[in-house]
């Protein structure tokens, strides 16, 4: 079988567990980008399955359950928080703009590569004022390298957290700006650490693209008068609290009256 750059595929070895598309071809190897999971992978040709498009939607299960609800629009008004959405990936951006577009969230969305993310932040959140700053892309855990504690073990680990320091020298406050941040494996531990409310990967998993998305909408969607219920908001994301983790927090959202 012939495959070009776009084609959707699997993974023989991988029990066809995860889709990717091909984003190129050098040499005979086949370069991939996981399709709902934030993972760039590589392959043999002999070790590719193509899938239509029609079957890109490997996960509508887990789609089905986090599509965002609507607002019940009674006698009360509502003033969900505004989310500023940094990402290292283009195609990944753009599903969880149109994730926070379907929720009616008003939301920014920034494309940076993740090494250039710290050295931006504050003047983006100068710029849009966000209550809810989300920084992704991608991540891995080099094993290779190191340990799990070591910040150069990882792929983009060490970018994020920077990020995430200047953006609690802008603000301090985990109430005022709620920072969400990572990727698939990164350092659950370190990231929390420099200052963010949720990070991922506890577990040093692959997460799910629109999981920093999901994170983001129900703290926007959350009273800003009540703590949010941490272990639901994350057993809304693909894999619970093995790929995201958090602190507990108020909301964001404004309630009025009347209408």
């Amino acid at each position: 079988m012939d495959f070009q750059i776009g084609d959707i595929v699997t993974r023989i070895s991988h029990n066809d567990d995860m889709l990717f598309k091909i984003i190129d071809i050098k040499n005979d190897v086949y370069y991939l980008k996981g399709i709902n999971v934030r993972l760039y992978a590589d392959s043999d040709k002999d070790d590719l399955n193509k899938w239509n498009e029609e079957d890109i939607e490997h996960d509508r299960e887990f789609l089905k359950k986090v599509k965002p609800e609507k607002l019940d629009r009674n006698d009360y008004f509502y003033l969900p928080g505004k989310i500023l959405h940094i990402d290292g990936d283009k195609d990944y951006l753009e599903r969880c703009l149109q994730y926070y577009n379907d929720a009616n969230i008003w939301a920014a969305g920034v494309l940076e590569k993740e090494c250039n993310i710290a050295s931006r932040i504050q003047e983006l959140l100068k710029e849009y004022n966000p209550d809810i700053i989300v920084i992704t892309g991608h991540d891995a855990y080099y094993k290779k390298r190191g340990s799990e504690d070591d910040l150069s073990s990882y792929k983009n680990s060490a970018y994020f957290a920077e990020a995430i320091k200047q953006a609690r020298k802008y603000e301090k406050s985990h109430e005022k700006l709620i920072i969400i941040a990572g990727g698939c494996q990164s350092n659950y531990e370190e990231l929390i650490k420099s200052g963010a409310n949720f990070a991922s990967s506890p577990k040093r998993v692959n997460i799910h693209a629109l999981d920093p998305a999901i994170v983001a909408s129900k703290m926007s969607l959350s009273n800003i008068n009540e703590d949010i219920d941490l272990k639901s908001i994350l057993d809304n994301t693909k894999y619970g609290s093995s790929g995201m983790g958090g602190i507990i927090t108020r909301g964001t959202m404004h309630i009025g009256y009347p209408r």
